[in-house]
């Protein structure tokens, strides 16, 4: 039985002929079989699995493999694969085949990457906890009882499981980085426009990204040089080159101005011991040389309502294009146009994706468009203002990746609100436009892994990739 440990000790084995591709896919199927239970998987792409692993295995022995030979992948089910299914773990889009490859599937494939399978999450993405998918729960594999975080939550626990080497996942407002620090492993959130959105069934467009969540930070460095870069199918993505992640990821030993955000590690509803763990990592950043400084942050109450006002009315944009013509689910119980809309959507759609898209149609509405997404976009300029007055005298800001650890199945299902505000600190990155990272920082009493953010400024992913590697 191999043990995956990075992609550079998986390179070296394959190289070295201690295991081979074909052999690896086998065993990654077998063992994705026998976790069936804890609802990972929506699809297991077998046979195309296995295909690619034969290819690649030929690629390796004649020396002209790519960047990531071997690595086997899972996707989330709203990143399309052509050919393939993708649903957005939705009831509205069951039986979809999508037609194209989103750019970051094209880019993976180009480097010899083994897609494996798609994999569950939030209602087009939409949740903290994967309790809100059509294809039921997600259970967290280092403890079933509790979630895995979401809406990324089956790609998190993809990883954390031993069920693929890596997972790509998208980021609205944590969606990388919460189920990350639920499942002990590394989650990226890159820059907005640092990857195409090409391919990604959308959320909020102008929040939405694609990342990878990992087992270490320098595997994340290495499947962001591949999936980063200039697209001509997506007009928000920067042109500016993609650094070689993966070379200057290695120590440089220079001193860096560290913020930590005083407001977070003082806010109400912060676990002691996530308060502590954080504020340990600190004391060992200033043990390493680094400054560290207490910086306010004095809108840290706005964030997650900001955010819910602008996400939810870009959806509601969004999904308005699922309404039972176009494609996708049809109301076996509509008789005419007006009556296929209403039944298509209301049975299509789940209750969390319908409590968005009424809200963001309110916030959109003739009369309430000015007191509240006219106000948000305002907000959100003075959110993104201050962010950036931080990170212009500071290289990296910290925060906690999330108030607590995993939570138990039901615990926050009753109370929206509750559950939005596991996104407190997360979704600034998002707001801001911002990369940020979570890494494991250690496990909490109940025996649950506990995560540190860190951002840092636009296009500074290699910083961030090299401070945060560091952390143990």
């Amino acid at each position: 039985m191999y043990t995956f440990i990075s992609i550079a000790q998986l390179k070296e084995d394959l190289k070295a002929g201690k295991i081979n591709c074909v052999d690896l896919v086998n065993a990654l199927l077998k063992d994705i079989s026998s976790k069936k239970n804890l609802n990972i998987y929506l699809e297991v792409f077998e046979s195309d699995a296995l295909e690619q692993a034969k290819k690649v295995d030929e690629k390796i022995k004649s020396g002209k493999a790519g960047k990531l030979a071997g690595v086997v992948v899972s996707l989330k089910d709203n990143i399309c694969y052509k050919n393939h299914k993708v649903s957005a773990s939705s009831k509205i889009l069951e039986g979809f085949e999508s037609l194209y490859s989103s750019t970051v599937v094209e880019r993976l494939i180009a480097e010899d990457a083994i897609i494996i399978g798609r994999t569950n999450c939030d209602e087009f993405a939409m949740g903290s906890s994967n309790e809100n998918s059509s294809k039921g729960n997600v259970l967290n594999p280092l403890n079933e009882k509790f979630v895995p975080g979401g809406s990324s939550g089956g790609a998190a626990a993809s990883v954390a499981a031993g069920l693929c080497h890596v997972a790509l996942g998208s980021d609205t407002g944590g969606s990388i980085r919460q189920p990350a620090s639920f499942c002990g492993v590394v989650g990226f959130k890159p820059t907005y426009g640092r990857v195409s959105r090409w391919g990604l069934i959308a959320y909020a467009s102008s929040f939405d990204q694609i990342g990878p969540i990992t087992k270490t930070v320098a595997d994340a460095a290495l499947v962001m040089e591949v999936i980063a870069g200039a697209d001509e199918f997506d007009s928000t993505v920067s042109q500016k080159p993609v650094p070689s992640y993966s070379n200057e990821i290695k120590p440089s030993g220079k001193k860096y101005k560290i913020a930590y955000l005083k407001d977070c590690l003082e806010a109400n509803g912060l676990d002691p011991e996530v308060k502590s763990a954080v504020s340990k990592q600190l004391d060992n950043f200033k043990a390493a040389g680094h400054t560290v400084e207490a910086v306010d942050f004095p809108y840290l109450d706005y964030l997650v309502p900001v955010y819910y006002v602008l996400t939810t009315a870009e959806a509601s944009s969004n999904l308005s294009r699922f309404d039972g013509v176009h494609y996708g689910y049809r109301s076996q119980n509509a008789t005419d146009l007006e009556s296929t809309y209403k039944k298509s959507r209301s049975e299509g759609f789940g209750k969390e994706v319908k409590r968005r898209i009424m809200l963001g149609t309110f916030v959109l509405s003739a009369g309430y468009y000015d007191a509240y997404y006219s106000k948000g976009q305002k907000v959100r300029k003075l959110l993104q203002e201050k962010t950036f007055e931080i990170l212009m005298n500071y290289d990296f800001i910290v925060t906690p990746s999330t108030p607590g650890t995993a939570f138990e199945f039901g615990k926050n299902s009753a109370d929206p609100i509750k559950m939005y505000l596991e996104d407190i600190f997360t979704v600034q990155a998002n707001i801001a436009g911002v990369p940020a990272i979570s890494v494991p920082c250690g496990n909490h009493s109940n025996g649950l892994p506990m995560g540190i953010q860190i951002m840092a400024n636009y296009f500074d992913e290699s910083k961030l990739f090299e401070f945060s590697s560091g952390i143990k």
